[in-house]
């Protein structure tokens, strides 16, 4: 397989290409993420591994090396696809001072998908996108199917909030609305999650706008905002990125509505499937312990199966320098990051 840099033609036209690959292409494989990455000091290379797009992001390391992550990638559909990829991929990473490369290829997770990845080197880490598990919704039956489809609790849920009168509007991502949605993401994450800083989010979501892949979602009750949330389309894929919601449920169901107009939205766009993306796992959406129960118990009534991923692997380039990245680099990294930029090295 020959694999090589793109040139400045190729990566003009890059998101077509991405989404060309087998898996149909994902938003975390874009140009506008790549360009947001660089705020982390990622380092974009866009590389063509045969027929297949890769948006590598790559970020020094002192003294071991480069470091690769390709988000969501690389954009195979089967292990085979992945397995004839990955050795070209490791020598090609060689030539280019790398030490390692993170995957993340959206295959489902099995036993057989499980035990092949790992017969084919791969190191199974954590997860870094959230959306290792998730909930899928079928966008391709009419928007009526669709509601009937729904769990009753979703159905009643967006009929109550339409009924007490909640609205919800696709707003321009101005920024004073990315300001009120960001205040109202600082208020849901209090205590419960990490959040990026402002600049990240505001820029994230006026890129996607302004290219037409993104819609920001405000839902209004008694003349105020209860909750908001931002939707971007990449091909035939929705994806529900961020939201929030006020921590008094003073309007009952609101963020169901507003997940049900991105849908509406979504399908006006073309999106055949919409990606609640992330929940917890399939075996623990049910452990009202688990810090994510109710994110899981919001989503899974829209649809109760949950899609459980293979989650990241690592492709081990030069074993020595990876050693000493998993014994203290990789910790070491992530917190002189956290104390100089309180926010996730990756």
């Amino acid at each position: 397989m020959t694999m090589r840099l793109a040139d400045s033609s190729e990566i003009d036209n890059w998101n077509t290409k991405i989404l060309g690959n087998p898996d149909g292409g994902d938003v975390l494989q874009s140009v506008q993420f790549a360009h947001m990455r660089e705020m982390g000091n990622w380092k974009p290379r866009y590389v063509l591994a045969g027929s297949v797009a890769l948006t590598i992001l790559e970020k020094p390391v002192a003294g071991l090396g480069n470091f690769w992550y390709i988000p969501k990638g690389p954009g195979i559909s089967t292990v085979p696809q992945l397995g004839d990829l990955l050795p070209d991929l490791r020598s090609f990473a060689d030539k280019h001072g790398v030490f390692a490369v993170k995957v993340e290829p959206e295959l489902e997770k099995t036993d057989d998908a499980m035990k092949a990845l790992h017969e084919l080197g791969l190191k199974h880490v954590a997860a870094i996108q959230p959306n290792a598990s998730t909930v899928l919704i079928d966008l391709g039956p009419k928007l009526d199917e669709i509601m009937a489809g729904l769990n009753q609790k979703g159905r009643h849920a967006i009929k109550r909030a339409e009924r007490d009168g909640v609205t919800v509007e696709r707003v321009k991502a101005t920024d004073k609305n990315c300001e009120a949605f960001y205040e109202l993401l600082q208020q849901t994450a209090s205590g419960s999650f990490i959040i990026r800083p402002y600049d990240y989010f505001k820029k994230l979501w006026q890129s996607f706008a302004s290219a037409e892949m993104g819609q920001l979602f405000f839902a209004n009750y008694d003349g105020k905002l209860v909750a908001a949330a931002f939707a971007m389309v990449f091909g035939e894929k929705s994806t529900y990125k961020d939201g929030a919601s006020v921590r008094e449920r003073t309007a009952y169901g609101a963020s169901h509505l507003l997940q049900w107009h991105i849908i509406a939205w979504a399908k006006e766009r073309g999106a055949k499937q919409h990606n609640l993306y992330g929940s917890p796992s399939s075996d623990q959406i049910n452990d009202e312990q688990h810090p994510y129960y109710g994110v899981g118990r919001f989503k899974t009534s829209f649809n109760k199966h949950v899609t459980d991923y293979v989650g990241a692997f690592d492709l081990v380039v030069r074993p020595r320098q990876y050693a000493l990245w998993i014994k203290f680099g990789e910790r070491a990294a992530k917190s002189l990051w956290w104390r100089s930029r309180h926010e996730s090295w990756y």
